[in-house]
């Protein structure tokens, strides 16, 4: 109760806020069965710093996930703020802060290991438009080839360019990226994504002729979805936060 009674009074209201919401998407993200034990990471920008963000700590996993233990860190490494000295996973940090640094409109990032999702980001057709869940992305998912481990900070500016303005990257052999406006829009897209690769894999799996539809059809798709993308992420994302409150409250601390 200290260190949570400390947190509180050394950060502002928003930046609280967000850590709330960022512990939130980790316990939600777990619950959807999209965690690879204490890797990958969600983060998101400390409100008013463009230059910070909140990171998960190193060897935790997302169901210990809590508002006062993620870590503040800035674009440099430097870390500003961590629970009894935690540190950050290398590859979280390559990641997440050059997508930060380039992307001004985005606040959120979320990155999976999923078997659904390193299945498809294994395939050369990559996500395919089968299905409603995919429809969403369409003329938004862009790809990035393995290169091994993201360790270094020289892949930094391929990850950058190769997202470019979409909101969804596919890291080729290794798993999911998301981007959002907000930690709603983030999660919505997360889930959505997971879903199309679960059915991808499933249609696939049952050797079947598959049909796609056709261009008219994936137009409309496109349009509507952009239009009800912001009412429907926060909609689904306090129906999630509702639920993980019945089961579990204890991420707020």
């Amino acid at each position: 109760m200290g260190t949570l009674l400390k947190m509180q009074h050394s950060v502002s209201e928003a930046e609280w806020a967000a850590r709330v919401e960022l512990a939130a998407l980790y316990r939600i993200v777990d619950r959807l069965g999209m965690t690879d034990v204490i890797y990958n990471h969600i983060t998101v920008k400390v409100p008013g710093e463009d230059s910070q963000f909140l990171i998960n700590p190193l060897g935790f996993h997302y169901s210990e996930v809590t508002a006062s233990n993620l870590v503040k860190i800035d674009l440099d490494g430097t870390i500003l703020a961590s629970a009894a000295g935690s540190k950050v996973n290398r590859p979280g940090f390559v990641i997440h802060s050059a997508i930060h640094a380039a992307r001004h409109d985005i606040s959120c990032i979320a990155h999976t290991h999923t078997v659904a999702g390193l299945a498809v980001a294994s395939m050369e057709c990559g996500l395919l438009p089968l299905n409603q869940n995919a429809l969403r992305f369409t003329g938004d998912i862009a790809y990035h080839d393995y290169e091994g481990p993201v360790l270094h900070s020289e892949e930094q500016e391929r990850i950058v360019a190769n997202l470019g303005k979409k909101n969804v990257l596919i890291l080729r052999n290794h798993g999911l990226l998301v981007c959002g406006k907000g930690i709603a829009e983030a999660y919505l897209n997360l889930w959505c994504l997971e879903v199309a690769c679960r059915m991808q894999v499933a249609a696939l799996s049952c050797g079947q002729p598959l049909t796609k539809p056709n261009e008219n059809a994936l137009a409309a798709s496109e349009a509507a979805y952009r239009a009800l993308r912001k009412r429907s992420a926060a909609l689904e994302w306090a129906a999630e936060k509702r639920l993980l409150d019945r089961e579990c409250s204890d991420y707020r601390n």
